[in-house]
């Protein structure tokens, strides 16, 4: 099982709750990998967000800085939104971080986009939403898939492409290429059908909820033909570790607070609840609030429904100090993985 670690970039917050520069926040996102991967954490994921307080808009940037300054971390998106993005463009950066980090450990997760800021931003029509990301994943695929850096494809999203070169390869031939969804039954069967790995982002309810999609998945793919290890599940949640309960707790309700506050005045959300905060940090809730113990046993209980390879957590919300990111990041690595890896083997 690999345990890791996302963020969509979270911006500081002064005393009196203004955001402090969103470079701060970027700065602050490139440190946390770089620390991830010297505790020894599996994976870092960064997420594609164009608001003031998550302000990571260029995964591929940040990936590919990282990549030159890391040694072991697998480094990916999480997600890149290819709906509203060009595939070209997107698979250029993600391979040139490949090259950077000497080659092995490049991924990309393709979103549809749970947030719907990147369309008017980038002239998009929202009506389009599911052709532009149908047809952008599959110039992505096809991208991914090529022998050779000259490739064609044509299509209705974005001017077709005669026989040019996408360039730099991959050094090994190809990048693992993912599906994200927030659980969507389509998008689990496309998943399965295109024979990609999936990965499943889930914010609320009981995780477990999940497990029929992750079944839906494996047998659209095995309908489809697919096998081996390109058939794999990964679960992207919120949660923050500390050395016991009562600190994980306290230190992760102010960002979720402030985080549900902005949301709900973008998207008509109700007001936060700290009632609803926890009950879902508490088993079978949504959050993976807690000290190593905890964290690391509802995980392998969630293990027993997705049979997921990778486990990751979100715990940069709403201006969470610094430092609590870090000692998150370290305990996961340090304390919640080895937890895990022997649970694990006593199945």
């Amino acid at each position: 099982m690999e345990i890791g670690a996302y963020s969509f970039g979270d911006t500081p917050l002064e005393a009196d709750g203004s955001p402090r520069p969103t470079a701060e926040g970027i700065r602050n996102l490139f440190d946390a990998i770089v620390h991830a991967d010297r505790v020894g954490l599996d994976y870092f994921g960064v997420g594609e967000h164009h608001t003031v307080s998550m302000p990571a808009s260029s995964p591929g940037a940040l990936v590919a800085a990282a990549a030159a300054a890391t040694k072991n971390i697998t480094l990916g998106s999480a997600a890149s939104i290819i709906s509203t993005d060009d595939p070209v463009r997107v698979f250029q950066q993600f391979s040139t971080a490949d090259a950077v980090s000497g080659g092995g450990r490049i991924e990309i997760t393709a979103g549809r986009g749970s947030s719907v800021e990147t369309f008017p931003l980038f002239g998009y029509d929202l009506a389009d939403y599911d052709q532009l990301y149908s047809e952008k994943l599959a110039l992505l695929m096809a991208i991914n898939s090529a022998e050779m850096e000259n490739i064609s494809w044509s299509g209705s999203v974005r001017p077709a492409i005669d026989n040019l070169a996408v360039v730099p390869r991959p050094i090994l031939g190809k990048l693992p290429l993912w599906i994200a969804t927030g659980g969507s039954p389509a998008s689990s069967a496309r998943a399965g059908s295109l024979g990609l790995p999936v990965s499943y982002g889930i914010i609320g309810g009981a995780p477990h909820r999940f497990a029929p999609l992750a079944r839906l998945y494996r047998e659209s793919a095995a309908q489809a033909g697919h096998a081996g290890d390109g058939i794999k599940v990964s679960v992207a949640a919120l949660g923050l570790v500390a050395p016991t309960k009562k600190e994980a707790l306290e230190r992760f309700y102010p960002g979720w607070h402030n985080l549900n506050v902005e949301m709900g005045r973008l998207r008509g959300w109700p007001a936060p609840d700290r009632n609803a905060y926890l009950a879902q940090a508490e088993a079978p809730g949504a959050y993976y609030v807690g000290d190593p113990d905890e964290v690391a046993e509802r995980i392998v209980h969630l293990h027993g429904y997705m049979g997921h390879m990778r486990h990751f957590l979100q715990g940069d919300i709403g201006g969470l100090p610094h430092q609590h990111l870090l000692e998150s990041i370290t305990l996961l690595a340090t304390e919640v993985k080895p937890r895990v890896e022997r649970l694990l083997s006593k199945k």
